[in-house]
């Protein structure tokens, strides 16, 4: 990855959205919901005041509107503050 986020931010690659619904009906793109799940591929050194919690590999929830979409040699990312990751998946 030639992307490194400075202080607070993380990197997050998001999951992909549902394509087929329990009941087996297909949606198309126009109707599906942006992702709220997704991996974190980089982080940030944080700031005196926040150190980082994250780190690559985590699997997070995030708010529906958070950070930065970003398209980076045809992947999107999303480049979003620690602080607006809702939770971390445990597995």
């Amino acid at each position: 990855m030639n992307i490194k986020p400075l202080a607070d931010r993380v990197l997050i690659e998001p999951t992909a959205a549902e394509e087929v619904t329990m009941g087996g009906i297909i949606i198309p793109d126009s109707a599906k919901e942006k992702p709220l799940k997704g991996k974190v591929l980089a982080v940030g050194n944080g700031t005196k005041d926040d150190p980082m919690v994250l780190k690559e590999g985590d699997q997070v929830l995030y708010g529906k509107y958070a950070g930065t979409e970003i398209e980076f040699e045809g992947t999107k990312y999303i480049m979003m503050r620690q602080s607006d990751v809702l939770a971390v998946i445990c597995a």
